[in-house]
């Protein structure tokens, strides 16, 4: 009777599956079918024949799989707890938690069958972590409390590793302050979940309690340290590793060569390498990848080629190597080399994956490589990927950022399933061309289709306001964040504010901004003001910007560079003395400016001024007479902008030749005429050739889009998408 209710109360618990197909158990080893028909002849009752069926059901799912195991099963006259046993524990193990679920349903609505024991029980469990089932999770843990079901540290291991796995952090941490035994495992599951949940001092505490510290807890405390934010305390607990003697295993060594990437500390990375070759680990695909990316992270690109080359050479398999390589080339801003890399990669054969195709498209979007990646493109289309979100978020950028920003459109209207980062990088495609309104009806289609936005979304949201002087707008946004999504603003955004205020001209309000919100430590809060103050031309606030930055070590070239364009519009030519000597004394050198543009595959630089060009007497010839067109049509130059105190006729010859004419000059001279130009600048475009290329595009009928360090100007009849607003 009680074990009857037992079953009545357990076939409460899910509702009845569809039947199982039953295929052929054809092609089993012999062995296993020898000992299933020895099974069958067996009498119908006893102990010894359940576990002799048990074994065999065992036996074929480990050696046939599921399918194989279950025509078998399905074929036999008894189906006792021992063989359901190892249908759902196989099913558990193999993966197959759907088909583990509705065995589980189908023993318990079979009738007259054995109620679950503690291994069918863990078995269903992993089925629902793995699923993320955790209200059959919830329903089977609550009868196993009900029915006074003994609960070993195995069990129960399981029901805090389910909780886990789906979430419910707080739960699994009851379930283990429950248990009356705990082993290690039952220590490192609710130590993950802690750290997945967020809650890195409790799960310090914890992994400081246990007493049951093997090398599983050691590598999960310090990789969930890594995945939180506290890279510094991570590298605390692997030194503390290391002191206690516990000997690294290859995971170990993985997470070790990432926080050593991570946080760039070359000395340690090289260490840990010596350790592999003792270890004799080098050949670990796992440790390998983690070392070659290491090195690349460090910018020692050329010993993680040798890694790569060795590594293909001995093992021939190597994709994904192949694209920690284009990666890691990329993230050194060596744009044109992963191209190569990547060039390489396809003459040597090897597929090229969504991950890799997505390092190569970034690269594209860096150098501005517009053709290449087109190429890219059109490449994900032949192979048949589909675009799943990190690769249509690396097309989008790539159009974005190489001037095309209707092709990144494009792409994103096309992608049905669209995630936080795709919407993420097309507001920030809007905000870099300048289109603060687009970009806030991008993000108010995203809350439309309920995606949440992250603290990233909003810096985008932010900056589009205050590149196009949404101030009301950007106000509102600032309050949202924190208001309705409960994000806390972090430096970035509070650089957005000021950039908002400094940019609209309100230098008070910004200023009041850093102070009132405890930022002053910030530099580069104080950088923003300072280029506000130059655009608005507010010495005293310039030079508080200026004081502060040199007492908090920050004042790099960009900032001095600021400043002694202050002066110099000022005519204060001895305080540019000064600043210059003070630069030479801080071994301050400025950044020369360099434009690009990219023709026929090839990449032509140019410098202020430079001869270097191999058609260097055409370009010059050609802009001289295009910039007495210019004056011709009512351009006049910016000489207060010229930081030296020289002549009139000596100012504009400077301004002339900067680095963004000459490579729209050779564009002009080298390309079909009505051909849109493209050009890229390291640093910001300065306003007297804002002015210019408004002019130019007029006088040549030309679409000209030249995008540099902070955001794309299209010009197009004699005017610019930012509205003279950059």
């Amino acid at each position: 009777m009680a074990r009857a209710a037992r079953n009545g109360a357990a076939a409460a618990l899910l509702s009845p599956p569809p039947s199982f197909s039953s295929p052929s158990s054809a092609g089993l080893l012999p062995r296993a079918r020898d000992l299933l028909g020895r099974a069958k002849e067996a009498a119908l009752s006893g102990t010894p024949r359940e576990r002799a069926h048990g074994s065999v059901m065992a036996c074929l799912v480990r050696a046939r799989g599921f399918h194989g195991a279950r025509g078998a099963f399905d074929g036999t006259p008894t189906r006792s707890l021992p063989a359901w046993t190892a249908i759902i524990s196989g099913c558990a193990r193999g993966g197959r938690h759907a088909d583990g679920m509705r065995a589980f349903a189908e023993m318990l609505g079979g009738g007259g069958a054995a109620a679950p024991n503690a291994f069918v029980l863990a078995g269903v469990l992993r089925c629902c972590a793995g699923l993320g089932d955790v209200e059959s999770g919830r329903r089977v843990h609550g009868w196993m409390l009900r029915s006074g079901v003994r609960q070993d540290v195995v069990l129960c291991n399981a029901v805090i590793d389910m909780y886990a796995k789906c979430g419910h952090h707080d739960r699994a941490r009851r379930a283990f302050g429950a248990m009356a035994e705990k082993d290690a495992v039952s220590w490192n599951i609710v130590l993950s979940a802690c750290l997945h949940g967020g809650d890195v001092l409790g799960a310090i505490r914890l992994f400081d309690q246990s007493p049951l510290r093997d090398i599983s807890s050691w590598n999960t405390i310090i990789s969930g340290l890594m995945r939180n934010g506290r890279a510094a305390e991570a590298l605390d607990r692997l030194q503390l590793m290391v002191r206690a003697g516990v000997v690294f295993n290859h995971y170990t060594y993985s997470t070790a060569f990432s926080l050593a990437g991570m946080l760039s500390l070359m000395d340690l990375g090289r260490q840990l390498h010596g350790r592999v070759v003792m270890a004799a680990l080098e050949d670990d695909a796992f440790v390998c990848s983690s070392l070659m990316d290491m090195y690349c992270k460090c910018g020692e690109m050329k010993a993680a080629l040798s890694i790569f080359d060795r590594w293909s050479r001995s093992t021939g398999d190597v994709k994904f190597a192949w694209s920690t390589m284009v990666a890691g080339y990329v993230q050194n801003g060596r744009e044109e080399e992963a191209i190569e890399f990547f060039r390489r990669m396809q003459r040597e054969g090897v597929p090229a994956e969504p991950f890799i195709l997505t390092s190569v498209a970034a690269a594209c979007a860096n150098a501005g490589m517009v053709e290449q990646g087109r190429q890219v493109h059109g490449l994900v289309e032949r192979l048949g990927h589909r675009f799943d979100t990190p690769l249509a978020s690396a097309i989008v950028d790539m159009y974005s950022k190489c001037g095309s920003l209707e092709d990144a459109c494009r792409i994103f209207d096309s992608v049905e399933a669209k995630n936080v980062t795709l919407w993420t990088t097309m507001i920030c495609s809007y905000a870099s061309y300048g289109q603060g309104a687009m970009s806030i009806e991008i993000f108010n289609r995203m809350e439309e289709e309920k995606i949440t936005p992250n603290e990233i979304t909003l810096v985008a949201v932010l900056s589009a306001c205050s590149h196009s002087g949404l101030v009301s707008e950007g106000d509102h946004y600032f309050k949202l964040m924190q208001e309705e999504y409960g994000i806390v603003p972090g430096t970035e955004h509070y650089n957005c504010m000021v950039d908002l205020y400094g940019r609209a001209g309100l230098l008070d309000k910004a200023k009041n901004f850093i102070e009132e919100n405890n930022i002053s430590h910030e530099a580069i809060v104080w950088k923003t003001l300072l280029s506000a103050c130059r655009l608005h031309k507010h010495m005293e606030y310039a030079e508080l910007a200026s004081e502060k930055l040199v007492q908090l070590g920050q004042c790099d070239d960009g900032s001095y560079v600021l400043m002694s364009n202050m002066y110099a519009t000022n005519s204060k030519w001895l305080d540019t003395l000064k600043l210059r000597s003070s630069m030479q004394k801080r071994k301050v050198r400025k950044q020369p400016g360099q434009s690009w543009i990219h023709l026929k595959n090839a990449v032509h630089t140019f410098i202020a001024g430079d001869m270097a060009h191999p058609r260097s007497v055409e370009i010059y010839a050609y802009l001289e007479k295009l910039m007495e067109r210019l004056k011709e049509m009512g351009y006049t130059s910016r000489t207060d902008l010229v930081l030296h105190d020289v002549e009139e006729e000596q100012r504009e010859t400077t301004l002339k030749f900067h680095s963004e004419r000459l490579a729209i000059a050779f564009g002009i001279i080298s390309t079909p005429i009505g051909m849109p130009l493209r050009i890229f600048k390291n640093l910001r475009v300065c306003e007297d050739c804002h002015e210019a290329i408004k002019y130019i595009s007029r006088a040549v009928d030309r679409e000209i889009v030249v995008r540099d360090l902070y955001r794309f100007h299209h010009f197009k009849s004699g005017s610019c998408s930012c509205e003279d607003f950059w």
